[in-house]
């Protein structure tokens, strides 16, 4: 009976093992199907939104910074 339960264990885990290789093979052709799917931009669109992107950050660390030196002002001066 022993034996039998070992190796009725030994069979679940090595069942486990190939539905998990299944599961992961299904994942992958999945993914790539839908990558293949997918309107990727053009270089131009890429560039240009990279610029935005960077246009925004730098926008906002000036506002951000200005802000902080502001309130950093205030305080020195007026709370302690």
């Amino acid at each position: 009976m022993l034996l039998f339960g070992l190796l009725e264990l030994l069979l679940s885990f090595s069942m486990a093992k190939i539905a998990l290789k299944d599961k992961i093979i299904k994942f992958v052709r999945e993914t790539e199907a839908e990558l293949r799917r997918t309107n990727w931009p053009s270089k131009e669109e890429t560039i240009r939104y990279t610029w935005i992107v960077i246009a925004l950050s730098a926008f906002l660390v000036v506002v951000l910074g200005g802000l902080d030196y502001a309130f950093t002002y205030v305080a020195n001066r007026f709370l302690l």
